[in-house]
């Protein structure tokens, strides 16, 4: 059992485990928690503490610790989990499935399947905010960018966004507030997928945007509109081209959005040949499975002149200090939620795991492929309509791609003919009937049995001679020529796997990311086909088994948070975010308190943090932090009282942002409790409290849990994330509801948004049960303290709290060197890829520091190697400071150090190629190269460059 009380953690009890008569079987938590109860006692030593309880004791407050344990079931070993899992997804019923609506079978290349999706190196991986160490993943992007832009026949675009819903949304947001915000009319087709619909509500209501969702023969240009959304093909699988009325609506001073399919653009017009202003989509079908629902990655592609206000990331090509093609997140799009209440989009995220697999597809197949898969689809959905309208039956499309609406002859029987048949389809209510092909129909003869119908041939509708043909080239980068063979793809993805630091290389210490281990048992399950394979839409009842996971997922979830209720929709932390202050707003207004806007914000909170309360209809007014890094008690009721009667909600992060847990946490939430506010936490850092506290039961009314940080799901190299919130009960009517719904309140166009990473975080939990979830807890927070003291000689720890201690995570101030000795911190954390490590966090929340967060998961060795690399790291610094190094050209200076540098002829460098290279012992026996040099942010921003180089580009370079 797990030791309480003021015990030595020698005398401690370890972890419970199984025997067998031929020993000692080990424990999933054993696996799961880095330091052993020998490592635990010499970390305990360093951080002159007696016992881990004692360090518990005086870091966390006692009067926010929970008074008893969480209700969670006992722990179970691995193999017994996945098979109760398996037990409990077996209800789901997979069968053949042609709903659409924006959601289709795909196959995904077992080579894509196998070195992509289920490889640590690409799922383990964090976002590529340290271009050198992240080449690969970002070639990647681009490649992803680059295909995105010859689909849509757009001139940019970024490297993805959550699902279609919300990137409708994003696209509505950037037409609203490039067009100068005066109008406040948005025109949307009838023919809109309804769930994006759902969406595009539940984001214009806050705005104060009137969204006018007309059928498509009314649609018309209108000077109190700012914008405009067509779907396709439209959600019936009707096609039609639309440029004469994006040309009125260009007269008009209008922006219009396409919500296209991206398959049916290979044969297809574009929308940038129509003239249209942004496009959006998903890439879902480019080799990734439904998962019922999630996680998927959209697209988002613009015209180059609004390229500075597009939402999402945005992967750009530079140069490093060799003056080679080097590939960087672009600072503007990369950084654009730092704008905090200024900015209008919340994304800070992407859906980087499966645009990598989308653009992947994309290079397998190549422009020949992906135009045979699309002509299959298109040619069987013609013979279809043929074979539909021969026997005598009404098919509703005029032009089509692959989705057909038909008017039965009887649609009572057809529908007792689909249901014997375990098939489904899309009913309308008023009997009309949809039918949406795919790459997995091989025989239409199942389907057009259900119509009682023969198979015919016929021709397709999309040839050369119809208007909607596409005509522009498609997929012309090298790239997406050069690997059809799986010999080639293979060692391609390899080589970019190579050029990537991932937690299978060292430990990511990321201050308020938390990358602990994702284990390989979690992760199984996603591709098993009763949990990737089903469409969102399907009856409730062929989701039984999803029913039952989600249900249990949300009662643990409830158990350790405190909350009353839990919605998994949320398919990011920043849509948690904004899901979460929309329940505070309609719970206000449900109330009549129409006049609650304010929405208070610590001046240290997460820049996500202000736009989300913006996009949700509220003012942000800022709280002063005192100087230990606290909310400012006496600024905070100042704000109170100014805004009195106004204050809607005060957005916190608990444990603070600075990595302490702060002792006035109840008084703030009882001070705008009494001022008629509610308590919004920002749950990034949950994984200082799981078993400890549960801020439900500390004054907190609603918080979003981050399940890719603290409950284990991977960062996947930047997405997927899942942001589910938990609420106390009077905001429990005001969760997000299902998007098929209007007005739900959706903020997802799936009703649980990435369902199929759910099984990750519920494996983690029920293979590590509620004891070993506190000892991990106890963990994070001694590894971070034992980081603290071992660096405190060397670096000031900025923050903790009163008694010396920090919590899960400590900021390192690293501003004295850029007086002392022209060091700034990036020099610092670019020196630390050539120690092999991935830099913590730098400059937030305070400019010139890096905030390390090492988890439960990394072992003393680990610790002491990271631990090791900076004490030698202050030596190059001091080295520099005392005239030792020259003060523009040393190791940090000129970090990193990539192979071609050190092996090249000319080393000019005062320091040695050994200085460079292997500055610790460790490096001989495994070195991590960094792929290329110093990158040229400056250049990259000056000279814009987001598609794939072509040949001469490269040469040039």
């Amino acid at each position: 059992m797990i030791t309480t009380g003021q015990v030595n953690s020698a005398q401690a009890t370890p972890l419970p485990v199984s025997q067998s008569a031929q020993g000692t079987e080990w424990t999933f938590a054993q696996r799961h928690l880095g330091p052993d109860e020998t490592q635990i006692d010499q970390m305990l030593v360093t951080v002159e503490r007696e016992s881990l309880d004692l360090l518990i004791d005086e870091a966390v407050p006692p009067a926010i610790r929970q008074q008893s344990p969480s209700k969670l079931p006992e722990a179970l070993g691995e193999a017994l989990a996945l098979e109760e899992l398996r037990a409990i997804l077996k209800a789901n019923s997979v069968r053949p499935t042609y709903i659409g609506m924006g959601y289709h079978n795909t196959r995904t290349p077992a080579v894509i399947q196998r070195n992509i999706l289920e490889n640590p190196g690409w799922y383990t991986s964090y976002t590529p905010y340290q271009a050198e160490i992240a080449q690969g993943r970002l070639e990647a992007l681009l490649n992803y960018q680059t295909m995105i832009v010859s689909l849509t026949g757009m001139e940019i675009a970024n490297s993805s966004l959550l699902d279609e819903a919300t990137a409708a949304a994003e696209a509505m947001a950037m037409s609203w507030s490039s067009t100068g915000q005066n109008r406040m009319v948005y025109l949307v087709s009838e023919n809109t997928h309804p769930q994006t619909l759902a969406v595009l509500q539940t984001r214009a209501e806050p705005l104060g945007i009137e969204l006018r969702i007309l059928p498509e023969d009314q649609l018309s240009a209108d000077a109190a509109a700012f914008g405009a959304l067509l779907q396709y093909p439209g959600t019936d699988g009707n096609a039609r081209d639309w440029t004469d009325f994006i040309g009125t609506c260009h007269e008009h001073k209008m922006l219009v959005t396409v919500a296209a399919d991206p398959l049916a653009l290979v044969l297809m017009k574009t929308p940038g040949a129509m003239g249209a202003d942004i496009c959006v989509g998903t890439t879902q079908r480019f080799g990734v499975p439904p998962g019922y629902g999630g996680p998927h990655a959209a697209f988002f592609a613009t015209r180059d002149s609004f390229k500075r206000v597009m939402p999402g990331r945005l992967v750009g090509v530079s140069k490093d200090a060799l003056g080679r093609v080097a590939y960087r997140l672009s600072l503007q799009t990369r950084e654009q939620h730092i704008r905090r209440e200024k900015a209008t989009s919340n994304i800070c995220t992407a859906q980087v795991l499966l645009a990598v697999m989308a653009g992947m597809y994309a290079v397998y197949h190549g422009p020949r492929g992906l135009r045979g898969i699309a002509s299959r689809v298109h040619a069987l959905t013609s013979q279809l309509a043929a074979s539909l309208k021969a026997a005598g039956h009404s098919v509703l499309n005029d032009v089509w791609f692959d989705t057909l609406t038909i008017q039965p002859g009887d649609s009572e029987a057809v529908r007792k003919r689909a249901d014997a048949a375990r098939i489904n389809l899309r009913w309308y209510p008023d009997g009309r009937v949809s039918v949406s092909l795919d790459e997995t129909v091989e025989d239409l003869r199942a389907i057009a049995a259900l119509f009682d119908a023969p198979v015919i041939a016929a021709k397709p509708v999309l040839t050369e001679t119809n208007p909607l043909f596409r005509k522009e080239p498609l997929l012309e980068a090298p790239i997406f020529e050069k690997y059809h063979t799986e010999t080639g793809f293979q060692r391609y993805v390899r080589r970019l796997e190579s050029r990537d630091l991932s937690l299978t290389t060292s430990m990511i210490p990321l201050g308020s990311c938390t990358m602990k281990l994702n284990a390989a048992t979690e992760m199984l399950p996603v591709t098993w086909p009763e949990v990737n394979s089903l469409h969102p839409f399907v009856p409730v009842e062929q989701a039984a088994g999803y029913a039952v996971l989600c249900r249990q997922l949300e009662d643990w979830l409830s158990a350790i948070t405190g909350f009353a209720a839990i919605s998994l929709q949320p398919n990011a932390g920043s849509n948690g975010e904004y899901a979460g202050l929309l329940a505070i707003r309609r719970y206000h207004r449900s109330r009549g308190d129409l006049h609650r806007d304010v929405c208070l914000i610590p001046t240290s909170a997460h820049g996500t943090n202000p736009a989300s309360a913006v996009m949700s209809g509220l003012r942000v007014v800022a709280v002063a932090c005192d100087a230990d890094g606290n909310v400012d008690l006496s600024d905070l009721k100042a704000k109170l009282a100014a805004h009195e009667g106004r204050v809607a909600a005060l957005m916190v992060t608990y444990p603070s942002t600075h990595g302490v847990f702060e002792d006035t946490i109840i008084t703030i939430a009882g001070l705008v409790h009494a001022a008629g506010g509610m308590v919004y936490m920002d749950g990034a850092n949950l994984n200082a409290l799981v078993g400890l506290c549960r801020p439900g039961e500390f004054g907190v009314d609603v918080c979003h849990l981050n399940l890719h940080k603290t409950f284990c799901i991977p960062h996947g190299g930047g997405g997927p994330g899942v942001g589910p919130i938990g609420v106390v009960e009077c905001l429990r009517p005001f969760l997000p509801g299902h998007p098929l719904e209007q007005g739900s309140g959706a903020v997802t166009a799936a009703p649980i948004g990435s369902a199929s990473i759910l099984v990750i975080s519920w494996l983690y939990i029920r293979m590590m049960g509620g004891e070993a979830l506190t000892r991990a807890t106890k963990l994070a927070i001694l590894s971070a303290n034992y980081i603290a003291a071992r660096l405190r000689p060397f670096y000031k720890i900025l923050y903790t709290g009163k008694t010396g201690l920090v919590a899960h995570e400590c900021i390192l101030d690293l501003r004295e060197w850029k007086s002392a000795a022209g060091i700034e911190v990036e020099d610092v954390a670019k020196r630390l890829m050539d120690y092999g490590f991935h830099s913590p966090t730098m400059s937030w929340p305070v400019a010139g520091t890096l905030m390390v967060e090492p988890t439960e998961s990394e072992a003393l060795d680990e610790l002491d190697r990271f631990c090791e690399a900076m004490i030698r790291i202050h030596g190059e610094m001091q080295a520099v400071r005392n005239g030792e190094a020259d003060s523009h050209d040393n190791v940090l200076k000129n970090a990193p150090h990539p192979h071609l540098a050190v092996c090249a002829d000319d080393w000019e460098h005062p320091y040695s190629r050994e200085a460079a290279a292997y500055p610790a012992d460790w490096l001989r026996d495994f070195k991590f190269w960094p792929a290329v040099a110093r990158i040229d942010n400056v250049h990259g921003d000056r000279n814009l460059m987001c598609l794939c180089p072509t040949v001469e580009e490269m040469a040039e370079a």
